[in-house]
């Protein structure tokens, strides 16, 4: 008679499970900054759209503050990824074009960080630090896709990349806010002609202004 062989019992990974607890929740979280605004979002109000006891998304999430950060940190690198290509095949411009597009598409992203904007901006504030993290390394990513844009004959060697990523995050986010009190506007045009115009400046060396305004 053959042996039966016992069947061995399931294993679940801990650490795969809760990782996947974590994206869950954070894609709950997406959920509700599209419909709800900042301030009337909460743990609550995520935990019931995750269809989970508040306790356990606080397992994973003590604060508010942190899944807000977890969550804006896990969107952005998803609203990225299908760009990461555009800038070393098509140039810098072209990937923030491309971010603005993926903006109109689906806007909550951008909400949500306008939102944030605030926050960043108050002395003492815990998440403050964190967010200027993000913007540093953002410009700073713009800024090195810049000078390799330059290197490739892409942008002018007339345009400093430091400069040139301060002038074009500054139109990109710009015509974003804009955007936002402004149903109807059309922005991805605006952003096509506000950085025509922007670039055809790039090609010229800079000459500080002179402001006499007594004269």
């Amino acid at each position: 008679m053959p042996e039966l062989s016992t069947p061995s019992p399931s294993f679940v990974d801990p650490l795969n499970a809760a990782t996947e607890l974590r994206i869950a929740i954070i894609h709950a979280a997406m959920e509700v900054f599209r419909v709800t605004t900042f301030h009337e979002a909460s743990l609550e109000v995520v935990a019931e759209a995750a269809g989970l006891p508040l306790e356990r998304v606080q397992s994973q999430f003590p604060t508010w503050d942190s899944l807000v950060l977890s969550t804006v940190d896990r969107w952005n690198a998803e609203r990225m990824a299908p760009l990461r290509g555009v800038s070393a095949s098509h140039g810098t411009v072209a990937f923030l074009r491309g971010i603005v597009q993926a903006n109109i598409d689906d806007p909550a992203l951008m909400r949500l960080l306008t939102s944030l904007l605030g926050i960043a901006a108050t002395p003492g504030h815990p998440m403050a630090p964190l967010l200027h993290q993000d913007w540093h390394r953002f410009h700073s990513m713009v800024q090195a896709s810049l000078a390799r844009d330059v290197e490739m004959g892409r942008e002018p060697e007339t345009m400093d990349p430091t400069r040139g990523a301060e002038q074009l995050i500054a139109l990109y986010e710009g015509l974003q806010l804009q955007s936002m009190v402004r149903p109807r506007m059309d922005l991805l045009d605006a952003y096509d002609r506000a950085v025509t115009r922007l670039r055809h400046g790039w090609k010229r060396a800079y000459v500080a202004p002179v402001w006499n305004l007594d004269s």
